[in-house]
């Protein structure tokens, strides 16, 4: 049995997961490698190569100890909002002082510089800005309607445009054979609209909070209808990457995945125009949580013979 000092010692742990969410960065890890063996490393490279390479390992732990601290100084000046929004998390959030929050976000991100830098001092240098725009994003930008959300959504992306320059530098030729760069275009186009469909889907879930705490939001400041409007627009702009991945570029048996997605976001705007609930907007915001999730598994089906084989095929346009 746990005496008390132990019990409280493990709500606090726990707590502190949550803040950091870290159900999401063992997901975000896998998605770099699983990008990195499947699209963003020379054509050549053998996966297992890929794999093993330590300092692949060593930005996506960078990575991921940034984006843990990006969670937790979102946390810190959502406080008010959240106990709004999401009031039994934030309670669970809230065991762990303010001040132990901020002590874990400084310690996080000397760490994730110190992990950077490992590599290089270029990616020390990465890191570090990547760090600013997320508390600068946090601290300011979130509060502002349009910018906030593609902020957003390229400090999200960001970590793969870094593995990206990476691999780009061990072979600075390989982005430019066999289509490849305008494949890796292509999936990023894709996943930056599927990320801002989510930010915005989150901004209805959160209008209640949003408007209390005088952020200004696209529902907040446009109203329900214009959000619902732009959601629709970039549901249908989704169809121009989806289009160039299946019709253009061999992504093998992925183009499952993007027709379901399609197939999937029809229903979302179906859905999305006869919502007017926080529950409703809460459970189209879970979906497309889960479509992004199934997307970074669903990499393998570009070519799964590389994970008994260990090689790949060059990607080619058809």
């Amino acid at each position: 049995m746990l005496n008390r000092k132990n019990k409280l010692l493990l709500k606090k742990i726990v707590s502190m997961f949550s803040v950091i969410r870290g159900y999401n960065i063992p997901v975000i890890a896998l998605a770099q490698y699983l990008g990195a063996i499947f699209i963003l490393s020379p054509p050549e490279m053998p996966a297992l190569k890929v794999l093993l390479d330590s300092n692949l390992f060593l930005l996506v732990l960078a990575s991921s100890i940034a984006i843990a601290s990006g969670y937790i100084i979102n946390n810190f000046y959502d406080s008010e909002k959240d106990l709004i929004n999401r009031p039994r998390k934030s309670m669970l959030d809230r065991l762990v002082s303010q001040k132990t929050k901020l002590y874990v976000y400084f310690s996080a991100n000397f760490v994730a510089v110190f992990v950077g830098w490992l590599v290089s001092w270029r990616v020390a240098l990465f890191y570090a800005v990547y760090i600013f725009v997320i508390w600068f994003y946090s601290h300011k930008l979130k509060k502002y309607p349009i910018i906030g959300n593609l902020t957003a959504c390229l400090l999200a992306v960001a970590p793969f445009f870094g593995i990206l320059l990476y691999f780009g530098k061990l072979d600075p030729h390989s982005m430019f054979r066999a289509n490849q760069l305008e494949i890796i275009i292509s999936h990023a186009a894709f996943l930056f609209l599927l990320l801002l469909i989510r930010e915005m889907t989150k901004d209805l879930e959160n209008l209640r909070g949003d408007f209390a705490t005088d952020y200004k939001t696209i529902p907040v400041v446009y109203g329900e209808n214009t959000s619902k409007t732009i959601i629709t627009v970039l549901c249908l702009l989704t169809v121009v990457p989806v289009y160039a991945l299946i019709e253009l570029f061999d992504v093998g048996y992925m183009d499952i995945y993007f027709y379901m997605c399609l197939t999937f976001l029809l229903f979302f705007v179906i859905f999305l125009w006869r919502s007017d609930r926080r529950k409703q907007f809460l459970a189209l915001h879970n979906w497309l949580k889960f479509i992004i999730v199934a997307g970074v598994f669903c990499i393998v089906l570009i070519e799964p013979s590389v994970l008994w084989h260990g090689k790949k095929i060059l990607l080619s346009g058809m």
